[in-house]
């Protein structure tokens, strides 16, 4: 089977170590999402391939262990106290509440499970707290994961010690279109988080949202920073924008769903050794997009019937799925 010769003129990063890998151009990013359809997806799945089991998803539950009141303004976010978006507030769950919906989330078949909290960065009495869940779930022998925004201090170093496996912190869009989307931080104080986490050894999850009206060439601007991170982040959560009633992003156009599956196969091919996630977003997709987006390179879902404050699809529907698709559970 040969290539079109589009196809063959893009150059892909190579499954190598971090000192040979390939710097992408924001205009290389482009030139693979300018691909025909076809060819894009053929190639992402070659990748993809050749790192992984082609017919093997990881999925991660995601729990929101403290909701709302959020004081950052991030213009998608239904949690910001800023908004008026009809979400009830939450204080911090206590720690047997979270590992009993951890418990069943592994019954469920999740291998990850993920806790999240709505604040700018927690404080030292919040992370005591934290770092017990922590402690608890990864004693029940699934891998960790927390989202807690901008960590201060040794605040890495005490989770890494408490065992957590990934930290989630999103670097949201493009560079340049960042302050169109948030204004109460900046990008270099997320990634000075995520700096704090890689040097604690803990493993880095980050991606970002599509559909914010960044336009193709800040969904490229968005890989290429993900991608040419001296060590690009190991899950790789690609979020289609769900857009809440009350935000500033409630009237955003929808992303077309091909586009959606391009930005999918693009990450694949960028970072050939990440899990590139369907996150946010996937309540809105029907089995027949999800298939094409496991074929163009996805092989990590949020897995349950919520994510954070918004729907995801049910554990049965997500179970009939990887049934028809031959797709078993990493």
């Amino acid at each position: 089977m040969t290539m079109t010769s589009a196809c063959r003129n893009v150059d892909t990063q190579p499954a190598a170590n971090a000192s040979a890998r390939k710097k992408w151009s924001v205009a290389e990013a482009e030139a693979l999402f300018e691909l025909p359809f076809m060819d894009l997806v053929f190639r992402a799945q070659q990748v993809h391939r050749e790192n992984f089991d082609a017919n093997a998803v990881q999925r991660s539950t995601l729990l929101s262990i403290k909701t709302g009141g959020c004081s950052e303004d991030c213009s998608y976010c239904s949690q910001s106290a800023r908004y008026k978006t009809g979400l009830d507030r939450q204080q911090l769950m206590a720690v047997a509440e979270v590992v009993e919906k951890a418990r069943e989330a592994k019954a469920k078949g999740s291998s990850r499970f993920c806790m999240g909290a709505a604040w700018k960065g927690p404080k030292e009495r919040e992370i005591e707290t934290v770092l017990a869940m922590v402690r608890e779930v990864k004693a029940l022998g699934m891998e960790t994961c927390v989202t807690l925004g901008m960590l201060k201090g040794d605040q890495a170093q005490q989770l890494k010690e408490a065992g957590l496996d990934y930290y989630n912190h999103n670097v949201d869009t493009a560079p340049e279109y960042y302050d169109k989307v948030i204004t109460t931080h900046s990008l270099a104080d997320r990634l000075d988080t995520i700096d704090q986490v890689r040097n604690a050894g803990i493993n880095v999850c980050s991606g970002g949202i599509v559909g914010m009206g960044e336009g193709r060439s800040g969904r490229a601007s968005l890989l290429v920073q993900l991608a040419n991170m001296d060590r690009p982040p190991e899950s790789v959560p690609i979020n289609n924008l769900v857009a809440i009633p009350g935000t500033p992003l409630a009237d955003a156009e929808k992303l077309d769903p091909f586009e959606f599956v391009r930005t999918i196969a693009v990450a694949r091919i960028m970072m050939p050794g990440s899990f590139v996630r369907l996150s946010a977003g996937r309540e809105q997709m029907s089995d027949e997009l999800q298939a094409l987006c496991f074929m163009a390179g996805a092989n990590s879902i949020f897995y349950g019937n919520r994510l954070l404050t918004t729907d995801n699809p049910e554990a049965d529907r997500d179970e009939t799925l990887f049934a028809r698709l031959g797709l078993r559970p990493i």
